[in-house]
């Protein structure tokens, strides 16, 4: 099975996070998979947004839901190499839905999990995409509004009781720290039915012990570099 690289919030370390810059450049970088965040604004429309605050990647204060789309969207999202504007769901899924990406959409906020699930439906990109979330309740919401998608665990530990609740839930898959990446914890995940993706890949060493592990995929903030250490193995 060939591992997915995504780009994390898109080519991030480069572009603004989160945004079409971020997100185009993630595929000239070779990434086949763009992994990303979903808010609601105050006035109901999904946003691609990771932080709570607006304060640490734009030039705007308060929280996401503390404003209407019309207000984000005259906001800059700061980037290393490219700024650019903030991006609302529907927008990025009819840019990036009919490419064949491996998509994973990471709910930020509960209470959106219904309309999440409508969007992947509405544009038939069930097979290519994971729902994930720290919160394993917002899984249950997602499990709840649409049974049939897959979904993914960010969790912070793989102890044994961690790894039980995600067999037991029927989760496709966990996405474990790439710190706590082995060869070994990776066999017994997926020999228990579990796809496994490393998130938390700070830096390129990280990047190939856990793409030698046997990962299925990973988010990177640097999609070039793996894409450079896949073709070289």
């Amino acid at each position: 099975m060939k591992m997915i690289n995504y780009a994390h919030r898109g080519a991030s370390e480069y572009a603004a996070q989160n945004t079409f810059a971020a997100f185009y450049l993630g595929l000239a970088c070779g990434a086949d998979g763009i992994e990303t965040d979903i808010r609601r604004t105050s006035d109901g429309r999904l946003v691609l947004f990771h932080d709570k605050l607006l304060e640490g990647t734009t030039d705007g204060v308060g929280t996401v839901s503390e404003h209407t789309w019309e207000e984000l969207s005259r906001l800059t999202v700061r980037g290393k190499l490219a700024d650019d504007k903030i991006v609302l769901l529907e927008d990025f899924l009819d840019r990036f839905a009919w490419r064949g990406l491996e998509l994973a959409l990471e709910l930020k906020q509960s209470g959106t999990a219904a309309e999440v699930a409508a969007l992947v439906h509405r544009y038939g990109i069930e097979a290519t995409t994971v729902i994930t979330s720290f919160s394993f309740e917002r899984l249950e919401e997602m499990k709840k509004a649409s049974p049939e998608l897959r979904l993914g665990w960010l969790v912070k530990d793989i102890e044994p009781e961690t790894v039980k609740t995600a067999v037991d839930a029927g989760l496709y898959q966990i996405c474990p720290p790439a710190a706590l990446v082995t060869p070994e914890a990776v066999s017994e995940l997926k020999t228990m039915g579990l796809s496994v993706r490393a998130w938390g890949v700070s830096d390129v060493s990280l990047m190939k012990s856990c793409a030698d592990a046997g990962v299925d995929g990973m988010t990177v903030n640097f999609p070039d570099k793996l894409t450079e250490y896949l073709k070289s193995r």
